[in-house]
């Protein structure tokens, strides 16, 4: 039986992990940490390609692809695991609270037309008065929570083991396994799925670095929210049973995990105006993630001629990506 090492145990490491197994592949899975317990357990959850994107990239050609693959990589999951995952096509609605909003809104949703991001013009109401905006009706849900538990579940359901609170400190020579603290692990092949931490295992792999956002959670009735609201860098969404999930901040502070107060109001104070329900509510919850950054977008596949692969640098669309990227690993090993 082939066998591969995996190095991090995030969405991107266990998607790959999950169907590499599928197809017979001997996987152990590697993290510094517990696994899910970096950017893909800090995630909301939009599959929201209408609020990432303007412009035809790599990055929008997988991001639609992975969007069209999530019913399926759903059910997948809940039917190797008999777990419910919280799914759901709401669509979002991108508000403009002012002409140059509007007009930048507007210039936006051509472009996305022209790369197959469909949206229409609508109005959306907020303290007694309506706003232009426009409605994306392609933009999903899903709690990542849930596919997390699902993926892990998946996981050692096909056997594969799972090392947690275990760094891989080297990649050997070629891609010829990994060596931990513990020891040396040899493997066919080696897949670097580490997220912000991931091109430090490997000289002349493009650089990856954390993005620190900021999360807020609010315990609500159910019903405020049919999809995802957004404007003004600040997105909005409701979980089934009530909860109201709302980011978030872009900074650059290194490995930073300190919660910032100042950006907790500010970010609560954009929030309101989209959704003034949450104006004299304090945040049952607050926290941060590290997404992984790259300069060159999605890093995924092979390394030279070696055997390391790559599946890091999703940034903001871990989530939305781990249908396609899990997808193309297991194709590209079958190879």
């Amino acid at each position: 039986m082939n066998t591969v090492n995996v190095v991090g145990a995030g969405i991107m490491g266990l998607a790959s992990a999950w169907r590499l197994a599928q197809r017979g592949w001997q996987v152990t899975v590697f993290d510094r940490r517990e696994a899910i317990r970096e950017a893909s357990w800090a995630a909301a959850g939009m599959l929201a390609p209408g609020g990432e994107i303007d412009s035809k990239t790599l990055l929008s050609e997988l991001a639609l692809r992975s969007l069209a693959m999530y019913p399926e990589f759903v059910r997948d999951l809940e039917e190797e695991t008999n777990l419910t995952v919280e799914y759901r096509e709401c669509g979002a609605t991108e508000v403009a609270f002012d002409d140059a909003a509007f007009t930048a809104l507007t210039d936006k949703a051509a472009r996305q037309a022209r790369i197959g991001i469909p949206s229409e013009p609508c109005r959306y109401s907020a303290n007694g008065s309506d706003f232009p905006a426009r409605r994306y009706p392609d933009d999903a849900i899903v709690d990542p929570l849930c596919v997390n538990d699902a993926l892990l579940a998946a996981c050692r359901k096909r056997g594969v083991a799972i090392r947690e609170h275990e760094t891989v400190t080297e990649i050997l020579a070629g891609g010829s396994g990994v060596k931990t603290e513990q020891g040396e692990y040899p493997s066919d092949r080696v897949l670097i799925a580490a997220g912000a931490w991931s091109s430090a295992l490997l000289p002349g792999l493009p650089r990856s670095w954390p993005v620190k956002g900021h999360m807020l959670y609010f315990d609500m009735e159910p019903g405020l929210l049919n999809g995802i609201v957004r404007s003004e860098g600040v997105y909005l969404l409701q979980r089934d049973a009530g909860g109201v999930i709302v980011g978030s901040s872009m900074e650059d502070a290194g490995f930073d995990r300190e919660i910032a107060p100042e950006i907790v109001t500010d970010i609560h104070r954009r929030a309101a105006k989209l959704l003034p329900a949450l104006s004299g509510v304090k945040p049952a919850d607050c926290w941060n993630g590290l997404r992984p950054a790259t300069d060159v977008g999605p890093v995924i596949g092979r390394v030279d001629d070696t055997n390391t692969w790559t599946a890091y640098g999703h940034f903001r669309n871990g989530i939305l990506l781990a249908p396609v990227t899990s997808a193309m690993i297991a194709e590209q090993f079958a190879n």
